[in-house]
Formats: structure tokens, C-alpha cells, sequence
């Protein structure tokens, strides 16, 4: 790459990414390549830049190639100990965004219990749910009423039950002896029909 070229691409990643962390005077420091600030190293390869003129009379600013090579080493590092720093921070703000995450949490939950155990003392709990110690007495009435209620419906279901049960347990056993009646007189008429039929034949036989 032309050196040129490459010291002006440097130039603005480097001016854009410590524009807002660069305080210092340059004018108030030591211009040096191996120390300072980067403003500071990128002002001294500026200054000591060499102008001349070519042959077509167009001017050329001349850098040493080792200047390049130089400020680049020291912008590589600044940006790794930055980004080292910014990782670093992020941990630290991470970690105190769980610790204050944690800390409203556990807030919360003493604030909880501390209004579960205010309305516990004037309260009493049933199925979960809080309700005054008189609503509680007639709830609880009302429900052992409720099961009385239920439970001499379901008495009275059982005694019906059993009358319809035996009803048709007598209606079954009617049926059936009608049944067994119907069948002795059905088998009965098989029978004589049978012989009528047998003495038909022997009749024929006979003659």
C-alpha cells in the first residue's frame, strides 16, 4: 500500500476513535514518537513530514516508513488496552446489574412477607385466600351446610334407587317365569307335533 495512503487511513481511525478520550494539550507536551498521547505521536510524524515538489512542479509530503510502522504498533496497542478497559467495565457494570437485580428482588420478597404476615395477624387464610374471621365462620358454615345438604340428597338417591332396584329385580324375575312358562308350552307343542308327525309317517309306511 502507498505510504501515503496507509498514513491517511490511520489517520482518521485513529482521529474518530480517541476523539472522545484524548484531554491533554498537545501544545503543552513533548512531541516524541515513543511516548505521550496518540494525538501527540500522529502531531510529531505531521511536523516532521517532509515537503518537496516533484518534477511537474505537484507538491508530495514524504513519512518515514518506519514512523508508519511505529504509529500503527502504538494505535494497535492503545485500542487492545482499551478494549481490554471496555470489556472490563462491562463485566463490573454486568456484575452490578445483578447485584442490584438481586438486591430489588430480595426487597421485594421481605416487603411481600411483611404484608403476608400484617394481614396474616387480622386475617385467616382459607385455600389460599385471606378473608376476616367472620367472613371465614360463615363460609365455613355455609360450606357444612352445604355437605348436610349433599348428603341427604344423596341418602334419599340411595333409598329411591334401592326401590327402583328391587321393582326391577321383581319385574325380571316375572318376565323370567313367564319366559319359562312360555317355553315348557312351546316345547310341549314341538313334542306333540312330533309324534304327529312320527305316526303320519308310520301310517304311510303302513300303507
Amino acid at each position: 500500500m502507498n505510504p501515503i495512503k496507509h498514513f491517511t487511513l490511520i489517520t482518521l481511525v485513529v482521529t474518530f476513535s480517541f476523539s472522545t478520550f484524548s484531554q491533554t494539550n498537545i501544545e503543552k507536551d513533548k512531541l516524541s514518537l515513543n511516548s505521550g498521547t496518540i494525538d501527540s505521536q500522529f502531531e510529531f510524524v505531521i511536523k516532521k513530514s517532509g515537503n518537496f515538489k516533484g518534477t511537474n512542479g505537484q507538491a508530495y509530503e514524504a513519512v518515514k516508513q518506519a514512523w508508519l510502522y511505529a504509529l500503527k504498533a502504538h494505535t494497535l496497542d492503545s485500542l487492545k488496552t482499551i478494549r481490554k478497559d471496555l470489556n472490563d467495565t462491562r463485566a463490573i457494570v454486568k456484575s452490578q446489574s445483578k447485584e442490584i437485580t438481586d438486591l430489588k428482588s430480595n426487597l421485594t420478597n421481605t416487603k411481600t412477607d411483611l404484608d403476608k404476615t400484617n394481614l396474616e395477624k387480622n386475617n385467616m387464610a382459607l385455600f389460599g385466600l385471606q378473608m376476616s374471621k367472620t367472613s371465614y365462620n360463615v363460609l365455613m358454615w355455609t360450606i357444612i351446610a352445604g355437605l348436610l345438604a349433599l348428603l341427604l340428597f344423596f341418602i334419599y338417591k340411595f333409598k329411591n334407587s334401592n326401590v327402583i332396584t328391587r321393582n326391577a329385580n321383581k319385574a325380571l324375575a316375572e318376565i323370567e317365569e313367564e319366559f319359562e312358562e312360555h317355553r315348557k308350552t312351546a316345547l310341549e307343542r314341538e313334542q306333540k307335533v312330533r309324534r304327529q308327525l312320527q305316526d303320519e309317517i308310520n301310517k304311510q309306511k303302513g300303507n
